[in-house]
């Protein structure tokens, strides 16, 4: 028997995942043709993180970070658990998935950042600061990948497709009910 969809996630995390992903993936396509749209795409980015990171502070139950960034043991449990197919399911993000998110974000912001120095007078030409911001851009695009391999994985693992759920904000209940 399918146990009743919940509502997880809020309309603005929801709406922010998915712009971030599109301003992030447009940025890529764009990094050494489109100087002004890959501009402007990186400052939607930065946009986009400026205010998740309040939301997550302050916004509903599953989008704030206390919810779902756990500490270092208790990451470790979970995914040892994992690894042994025993992991409990979340119905929020679970703990890899939350220290994922962060390090999207953190990544979003230095890339942005680093892209923002680069364009200054200040810092104009300086070929350790484009290549830091490359190598963000690269390092982003690794976690993407990470977290686009976790999403299917996950999706496999609890039987249940995590990209309806961001797209519906609803997600199976848990059992027992968290």
């Amino acid at each position: 028997m399918k146990s009743a969809a919940v509502p997880v996630w809020d309309a603005l995390v929801r709406s922010l995942h998915w712009l971030l992903a599109a301003a992030v993936a447009a940025a890529w396509i764009t990094g050494h043709w489109f100087h002004p749209l890959h501009h402007a795409l990186g400052y939607g980015a930065a946009a986009i993180v400026a205010v998740r990171i309040p939301w997550g502070v302050w916004g509903s139950r599953h989008a704030r970070f206390a919810d779902f960034v756990h500490g270092p043991r208790a990451t470790w449990r979970y995914a040892r658990a994992l690894m042994r197919g025993q992991a409990p399911r979340h119905l929020g993000h679970n703990p890899l998935g939350g220290w994922m998110i962060v390090a999207l974000l953190v990544c979003v912001a230095l890339t942005s950042l680093t892209g923002f120095l680069y364009t200054t007078d200040w810092l104009w030409g300086y070929a350790w600061l484009e290549a830091l911001h490359a190598a963000l851009a690269w390092l982003l695009a690794t976690l993407v990948a990470g977290h686009l391999c976790g999403v299917l994985a996950m999706s496999r693992v609890e039987g249940e497709n995590l990209v309806a759920g961001m797209w519906t904000g609803r997600k199976r209940r848990c059992n027992p009910p968290e």
